[in-house]
């Protein structure tokens, strides 16, 4: 539902302002930003859950001129990204 929502906004104006711009920043809730990686990557709706986006930590993506998607990564060391990850990860579980 969350990748519903968001598609359309993508389109309208994410999309446009990317190529128009070339640069552009979203910022987001953290599920609606999973939905535009989903879309984005083409990751499958079983696999999604496993996608952990750490709060505040840049998410890049790069496109062709086609706006096809070439790489994606993180700004930031990637050891602490894995910590913040699995930190993303273990927020749902008991102690």
């Amino acid at each position: 539902e969350t990748v519903e929502r968001i598609l359309p906004y993508w389109e309208s104006n994410i999309r446009p302002d990317l190529e128009q711009y070339g640069e552009i920043i979203v910022t987001a809730h953290g599920n609606s930003l999973r939905g535009i990686v989903k879309h984005l990557k083409g990751i499958s709706d079983e696999e999604i859950p496993s996608l952990n986006l750490p709060t505040g930590i840049p998410y890049v993506f790069e496109f062709d001129d086609n706006m096809q998607l070439q790489r994606d990564y993180f700004l930031g060391d990637p050891e602490q990204i894995a910590k913040l990850q699995a930190a993303v990860a273990n927020q749902g579980k008991s102690k």
